[in-house]
């Protein structure tokens, strides 16, 4: 079984990376790795802003705004059929319904004034 890493931006909305991994710890370790890169990239921000913002106050709301937007972000991995799977039921095609009425046709539109 081939297995695809999944992030979940802000914890809900799942964006499909197309990285497929032959073994399940391959993908957790890239996972891993996602979440690592984002754990570094809100350090760097934070170091950035502990130095700029001068009040404690609004360092506190960038921060948290900023963890919630970097660290909000979770990878997780889920079996990937590959495409070579066949689905187990193929929807039947329904032919078009023939009408013994005709199409109504549509009443003319005035004509605009200027």
């Amino acid at each position: 079984m081939k297995w695809m890493l999944v992030v979940l931006v802000g914890g809900v909305s799942p964006v499909n990376t197309d990285l497929v991994f032959d073994k399940f710890s391959d993908c957790l370790a890239a996972e891993e790795q996602m979440r690592q890169h984002y754990a570094d990239a809100f350090d760097a921000w934070d170091r950035m802003a502990a130095a700029r913002i001068d009040r404690r106050r609004d360092y506190k709301k960038a921060r948290d705004l900023e963890a919630k937007r970097l660290l909000g972000n979770v990878g997780t991995c889920v079996p990937h059929g590959g495409g070579d799977q066949q689905p187990v039921s193929v929807p039947q095609q329904q032919p078009p319904a023939t009408s013994s009425q005709p199409a109504p046709t549509p009443s003319p539109q005035p004509t605009p004034r200027m």
